[in-house]
């Protein structure tokens, strides 16, 4: 193994989920990679994401920031950057403690808290979302009173759709409160207020960029497909990757610019949600980070590189960067995510079908939250998907096609669950 002496490293603070893959990126272009665990425990949900091997060191923080700081820079770092969500603001502070390129700490709860984020795009002249930060139920009521129809009640501060939901009246605004206050995100993080907002009427869809010292490059863009199944409306059926320009995109990459400006987002990754309404886009959230559910494999298959590939680019060579942040990127194959939808729950036995799902024409990879001899549970959300399948193509009929013969194979018959369950 190459000692830190010899060569400089990056340092990246919870590479789980995604972010397990940029170590071997780094590690390509001859940049070591030091790992820091922000809490004694990694989470269930992230453990088995996490490769310690890919790694020259691990830090493990303890709350003591100046003696993380003293293990860190003892390594020579040329950068810093968050794996997941809830790693974004100590990646900050520690960035700043080592005078790394990262987003600083002035700004680093507007990155993660949804209310002030949307509030703060809004107060920077960005068209923004109607909603309440609500701590009791009684000023959520009068909120919703005065704002009727649907409305979305999720997590301050969560990753993916945990603890979302959608309400058409007074009760189910109240019992959706009732769920949500007090308890704690699939982050560990307690839920001490309540988010209410408008719903937004539009596709939603996904930009991801890189930046670096407040050069934005968009990377990727995707169209979310949704479904309503197991008793759960807008589950994220999947996405389709989109070109880079079209009279959609050119709205919401202009949207999502000024929104990683005003939020002070200058350097690294940035996964950012946004629905498409008649009065144009509207910020759902901003992550800065890299985005999750491996989106970087399908779209490094269909543009040849992807958001992983910008970020390592970034760090280990930014003038090579500069040279092409405006630089637009083109399709060399159409690819689509379907998320498998399982309506079963139980000691999963086999899949089935699954050597029909492979054989699809444009099948390009899959992979498997849950595998034979484990548990798997009804799909309700980001987290309990069995498999997610990656499709991608010359031809985008192709693709549609066997996107739409994926959701015809999904269903009970895919899934074959032990009788005594």
């Amino acid at each position: 193994m190459t000692s830190s002496t010899d060569r400089r490293a990056m340092v990246i603070v919870d590479a789980f989920a995604s972010a397990r893959c940029l170590a071997p990126l780094f590690r390509a272009r001859g940049v070591d990679c030091v790992h820091v665990q922000s809490t004694p425990t990694i989470p269930d949900v992230y453990a088995p994401s996490f490769h310690p091997d890919d790694f020259i060191a691990n830090i493990v923080h303890d709350g003591d920031v100046a003696a993380t700081v003293a293990a860190i820079d003892a390594h020579a770092p040329i950068g810093l950057l968050p794996g997941i969500e809830r790693a974004v603001m100590l990646a900050d502070e520690l960035g700043e403690e080592l005078g790394l390129p990262t987003n600083g700490t002035a700004q680093s709860l507007t990155r993660r808290d949804k209310f002030r984020m949307i509030e703060t795009a809004r107060a920077a002249g960005i068209p923004g979302t109607e909603q309440l930060l609500a701590t009791d139920a009684e000023t959520l009521l009068d909120w919703y009173g005065r704002n009727p129809g649907r409305v979305v009640l999720k997590p301050v501060s969560s990753a993916g759709n945990d603890g979302i939901f959608f309400c058409d009246d007074t009760d189910q605004v109240r019992a959706a409160f009732g769920k949500l206050h007090g308890t704690h995100s699939v982050l560990g993080q307690e839920n001490q207020a309540v988010l209410a907002q408008e719903y937004l009427v539009g596709s939603e869809y996904i930009v991801n960029t890189v930046s670096l010292h407040g050069r934005h490059h968009v990377t990727d863009i995707w169209k979310m497909h949704h479904l309503s199944a197991n008793g759960v409306r807008d589950l994220p059926a999947g996405a389709e990757l989109m070109p880079r320009h079209g009279t959609d995109q050119e709205a919401l990459v202009e949207h999502t610019l000024l929104v990683l400006d005003a939020l002070g987002i200058r350097n690294g990754p940035a996964h950012t949600e946004l629905k498409l309404t008649p009065k144009g886009p509207r910020l759902v959230e901003t992550g800065a980070r890299v985005c999750g559910a491996d989106v970087h494999v399908p779209a490094g298959d269909a543009i040849g590189e992807s958001q992983l590939d910008w970020t390592v680019d970034a760090y280990a060579d930014p003038e090579r960067f500069a040279q092409r942040w405006d630089s637009d990127y083109e399709l060399l194959k159409h690819a689509r995510i379907v998320n498998m939808v399982s309506p079963v729950e139980g000691d999963l036995v086999d899949y089935p079908q699954l050597a029909d799902l492979q054989g699809l024409e444009s099948f390009h990879e899959a992979v498997f939250r849950v595998t034979p001899g484990n548990r798997i549970n009804r799909s309700v959300d980001d987290w309990t998907f069995p498999l997610r399948v990656f499709l991608t193509h010359e031809t985008e009929s192709t693709v549609v096609r066997d996107c739409t013969s994926a959701r015809y194979l999904d269903g009970h018959g895919f899934y074959a669950v032990s009788a005594t369950s």
